[in-house]
């Protein structure tokens, strides 16, 4: 397993995680979504090949700013 670490901008409150948290663990190879809206930081499990970028596109599509830490 690896674990991917992003910085995101534009989580105001857990309304915000929760939606970035459906959303990626819906994707293939994603086991685990951790999203902290005061911190701003989002940390993906993954337990395959994932393409890194479906994961950052997906968090863009949902209107967030997403930057590698």
């Amino acid at each position: 397993m690896k674990e991917l670490k992003f910085k995101v901008y534009g989580m105001h409150c857990e309304g915000c995680e929760n939606r970035i948290k459906k959303a990626l663990n819906i994707l293939d190879g994603v086991t685990n979504v951790y999203a902290n809206f005061k911190d701003g930081i989002v940390i993906v499990t993954i337990d395959k090949n994932v393409n890194i970028n479906s994961i950052k596109e997906t968090i863009n599509d949902l209107g967030f700013e997403i930057k590698d830490n």
